[in-house]
């Protein structure tokens, strides 16, 4: 494809961005409230699409459609069990981070760990977030960078993607915090959903005849696609961190504060649900008629850029500004969320009387400091995107069981939650760099069975010294309250 076409393409969609902006800029109020979570004021729809643009990335319509593409309908389930997990999790928990966020004005998910244990445990879930957040930031302009080389034979540097991904998240987040980044989110989770079933018809009726016989010809020329070829060790590697990523993952579960009522947040669960579902089966199905269409690609993440070299010029265009849309999306969030955490939750702990004008000042600068990090990162081109996504989830599970037990069990003590992390994530970090798999278990394993044991043994041990019993009667209270 013409490079021509898929910069004009990027700067209309920057441009359209920019509208929204400026349109949310304008209805911005003072307060790092209303910067990182739009003033709690947001409706249930609002709330369900950025919820879905900040989850459904790049990862997607290139990393899911990759990893279906070498491993069959494996990613199928790898995916599915993430969403049934996360639509669950939701149900449980978003009403307990909401009520916390009513009661005791959390703004970031590790305020709430601060609350329960201590503040030395929000500072290290803080720098857990820090850490392994740039590796899952950077995928989302890795993905438009092999699009736009993809797409162009190389006649778009991959590193141009990088950049313009970078910049235009960048401008967004800075521009009006999360009203700018939600208002975005509904349109560009809009675009990524059309885009996708406009491609998969085409694919159906251009390439097989009929979605009948897509089924049959997969079937017949490609059975091993159909098989499940992942061993067990394999899928439960991968899976494990997605599976707590509603939890986990700070940028979606900071979502559960936002919405403006209990009715809103009901909409955000369900809506995000049908979406996801949706969502799901179109970048499987996609990513077996290109293992079908287009067979022997060297590096699976290429199948989705040579099969929308495919199509006619402007449906390819439309799934690029899909793409490049949720990349934009899930990245903005993440800065929005990861520079809270640090302003929020590490300069406030160090400095407890910063004023919120300075606050929201420095919530900008850290945003401007790991796009800086992701930019390098990203420069790096490490292979197999889903891999690297679950590879840096699995260093923010060992989080989980200090949040479950947050709400659920009063035993858990500032001890356990520091040292079941700090122990959790280094496993994870070491067993990662030397490339080790003991008893052909994956690090997220290892990572989750280290952190649950800590957290649970030294809790018994320590006993109930942050009288967590306080907290959970709190949280039950307001879900009284508000008929949760």
């Amino acid at each position: 494809m013409d490079p021509i076409y898929l910069y004009v393409s990027m700067f209309s969609w920057i441009l359209v961005v920019l509208f929204i902006s400026e349109y949310s800029r304008k209805k911005l109020k003072s307060g790092i409230t209303e910067f990182v979570l739009g003033g709690r004021r947001l409706g249930g729809f609002i709330s369900a699409m950025t919820y879905s643009a900040t989850t459904f990335s790049s990862f997607m319509m290139v990393g899911l459609v990759g990893l279906t593409y070498s491993g069959g309908v494996a990613a199928l389930g790898f995916e599915m069990t993430y969403l049934v997990f996360t639509v669950v999790f939701l149900i449980i928990f978003a009403p307990r981070f909401w009520v916390s966020g009513k009661i005791f004005g959390h703004i970031t998910p590790l305020e709430l760990l601060s609350e329960r244990y201590s503040r030395k445990t929000g500072i290290v879930a803080a720098i857990i977030c820090l850490v392994m957040l740039i590796p899952y930031m950077s995928i989302q302009m890795m993905g438009v960078g092999f699009l736009l080389e993809g797409m162009t034979n190389g006649s778009i540097p991959y590193i141009h993607g990088v950049y313009i991904v970078a910049f235009l998240s960048v401008v967004v987040t800075i521009w009006a915090g999360m009203r700018s980044v939600a208002f975005t989110d509904a349109l560009q989770a809009a675009l990524m959903l059309a885009s996708a079933v406009i491609l998969l018809f085409y694919v159906f009726y251009a390439f097989f005849g009929s979605p009948t016989c897509y089924f049959s010809t997969i079937s017949v020329e490609n059975p091993e696609l159909l098989k499940i070829t992942w061993d067990f060790n394999m899928y439960l590697g991968l899976t494990l961190p997605w599976a707590f990523f509603a939890l986990t993952n700070p940028q979606v579960s900071q979502r559960m504060f936002i919405t403006k009522d209990v009715k809103s947040l009901k909409k955000m669960i369900l809506y995000f649900a049908i979406f996801g579902f949706i969502y799901t089966i179109i970048s499987t199905l996609l990513g077996l008629s290109a293992a079908n269409l287009i067979p022997g690609l060297a590096n699976p993440d290429s199948a989705m850029p040579v099969l929308l070299t495919m199509v006619p010029k402007l449906l390819g265009l439309l799934v690029f500004i899909g793409i490049f849309a949720a990349s934009v999306s899930t990245l903005g969030s993440i800065l929005l969320t990861i520079s809270s955490i640090g302003s929020r939750d590490i300069v406030r702990f160090i400095n407890p009387n910063i004023s919120e004008r300075v606050e929201v000042f420095t919530t900008r600068v850290i945003i401007l400091v790991f796009i800086f990090l992701c930019v390098v990162f990203a420069s790096m081109r490490l292979d197999l995107i889903a891999v690297l996504a679950s590879a840096a989830s699995a260093g923010l599970l060992v989080m989980a069981p200090s949040i479950i037990g947050s709400f659920f069990w009063e035993k858990g003590t500032e001890e356990s939650a520091n040292i079941s992390m700090i122990v959790g994530g280094l496993v994870v970090l070491l067993m990662y760099a030397s490339d080790s798999y003991l008893l052909d278990l994956w690090p997220s394993v290892w990572g989750l069975i280290t952190s649950t044991s800590l957290f649970i043994s030294i809790g018994i041990i320590s006993g109930s010294k942050d009288d967590g019993s306080k907290f959970i009667c709190e949280i039950k209270k307001g879900m009284d309250k508000y008929n949760l």
